[in-house]
């Protein structure tokens, strides 16, 4: 018998309570897309827009064919200074001019990022990349010392050991005609950011079949095709219909590796209360660190806090510096002149020994240095990036609501030709220090800016010249594709469709093709 109050029963009465929560919440989404829809109605916009879905419609789903189309709109737009994309009941500002971008990224009221970083949450949970508010600034606080340049240097072990195993590896291809270059660079990458971020050394270059790396790109297509198709953002429907389950077995093989790692690092500090030693030298890594941070009141990081940024560095100190070091080297390989003018530099530094590189060398690999952040100008490894509006703005005269995503598109940024003439071409000396001077900071960002700038950029430059000066010494590189074979797909990460081919022929250090 139902159980009445009143003249209702029980039943009814939660069915109408049900009924009346689930129209507030439907009015107050409706509602606030109505009103988004009205305010910014003036800010153009790509095309129809449907209700609901709004532009996804006209979003290519490849994702090759999604960046090329990126690309596309904003060359169209160049002549304004934003447009928007509506995907699902969310507008996307997008902004690709130093003055708009300074707009949002200097100032310390949007630091909240986007919508779709939400979908990374499973994976590295709220850490350094994907917190916001408090818990961001008091992360940021606690992490920023273990990044300190003093620190850094202790890596450059591991970065040099690594890059000896890569040469040793591209010895074998050298005079033997044209092969990818991009999974070899990846994998020392991998076996790098391993033994640096936890301690570990996994053998990545020695098992290319790494199952670890196979799940991190997996994990990233899946993420990055979920942020593209908003009848995937509803839980019920990703599960039903989409990647959820695959999702979900790739993500027990992510954390169960780091998980393990941890607990093997504390219980051997624990245990020893000293750091691990390899080869009879202590070495401290990242993890050593993280267990034992304290913030101003004493407190440590939980196991939880310490696997959302291990997880972290692992996925944006991993596949980032390696994408970087593949397109510089595709784009020495296309320039002999550059390619000359480095191993010239290499040559005045180290002349005909072998030795390893140490942080007197790093400084004076001037040249090498503008070749990486030109090259990181052409291809940001982070082709765009977003950010979640905090409070009503107004950019160029447009107003922007509160909730608002606006995303910063890099690879357009970087070829504003105010500040970069003539952006297609590869020009190194870009960077020289005299020819900066007066451009807009904010012009050049492929490490972000402001407040959330990259924390880790420091290393990933003492990485990126560690091994390519250590590959230039030993080879020649010769590019074997033509820009527009490449194909960039802007995900995640910018990469190459089909990867980077090249040919490599040995050279002697110390002797430089004059």
């Amino acid at each position: 018998m139902a159980v009445l109050v009143g003249s209702y029963s029980l039943p009814m009465i939660l069915v109408s309570a049900f009924i009346l929560a689930l129209t507030y919440i439907t009015y107050k989404l409706l509602g606030d897309y109505v009103s988004k829809y009205i305010t910014m109605k003036p800010i153009p916009e790509i095309g129809t827009t449907l209700p609901i879905i709004g532009n996804a419609h006209q979003m290519k789903m490849n994702p090759g064919e999604f960046f090329s189309q990126i690309q596309e709109l904003t060359r169209e737009f160049y002549a304004l200074p934003l447009f928007k994309i509506w995907i699902g009941t969310i507008p996307f500002v997008v902004l690709y001019h130093s003055e708009t971008v300074e707009a949002i990224l200097n100032n310390p009221i949007h630091i909240d990022k986007a919508y779709a970083y939400s979908f990374l949450h499973p994976w590295l949970g709220t850490g350094l990349l994907t917190s916001t508010g408090t818990k961001w600034r008091q992360r940021r606080k606690m992490l920023t010392p273990t990044f300190h340049f003093s620190i850094l240097t202790d890596f450059l072990d591991v970065m040099n050991e690594q890059a000896e195993i890569l040469v040793e590896k591209l010895q074998e291809k050298a005079g033997k005609g044209v092969f990818n270059c991009f999974p070899h660079v990846t994998l020392c990458a991998l076996d790098i950011i391993c033994e640096t971020a936890m301690g570990k050394k996994i053998y990545a270059q020695s098992n290319a079949e790494s199952e670890y790396v196979k799940c991190v790109y997996r994990m990233s297509d899946i993420i990055s095709r979920r942020q593209r198709m908003p009848w995937y953002w509803p839980e019920f429907l990703y599960y039903s219909i989409g990647d959820g389950k695959e999702h979900d077995k790739i993500l027990k093989v992510l954390h169960s590796f780091t998980y393990k790692v941890i607990n093997e690092r504390a219980e051997n500090i624990s245990n020893s209360e000293s750091d691990s030693e390899t080869d009879g030298k202590k070495r401290r890594a990242f993890l050593d660190m993280l267990l034992k941070t304290t913030d101003e009141e004493g407190h440590g990081l939980s196991h939880r806090d310490i696997q959302e940024e291990v997880d972290t560095f692992m996925f944006e100190g991993h596949d980032t510096t390696a994408a970087a070091m593949n397109w510089a080297l595709h784009l020495v390989g296309s320039h002999p002149e550059v390619q000359c003018k480095i191993h010239q530099e290499l040559d005045e530094v180290f002349g005909t020994s072998e030795r390893p590189i140490n942080t007197e060398d790093l400084k004076k690999l001037r040249y090498l240095e503008c070749v990486i952040k030109e090259g990181l100008r052409l291809y940001p490894s982070v082709p765009f990036f977003a950010r979640t509006i905090c409070q009503d703005t107004t950019i160029r005269g447009f107003k922007v609501l509160k909730g608002s995503n606006v995303v910063v598109v890099t690879y357009a940024l970087h070829r504003d030709p105010r500040h970069f003439p003539d952006p297609e071409e590869f020009r190194p000396e870009r960077f020289l220090p005299e020819n900066s001077v007066g451009r807009p900071a904010y012009a050049y960002v492929p490490f972000s800016a402001g407040l959330r700038n990259c924390i880790g950029q420091r290393f990933a430059l003492m990485e990126e010249k560690v091994v390519l000066a250590s590959v230039l010494r030993h080879f020649t590189v010769e590019a074997c594709q033509k820009r527009e074979e490449l194909h960039p797909v802007g995900e995640l990460i910018l990469r190459p469709q089909k990867g980077i081919y090249i040919k490599l022929e040995k050279r002697t250090p110390g002797v430089s093709a004059r």
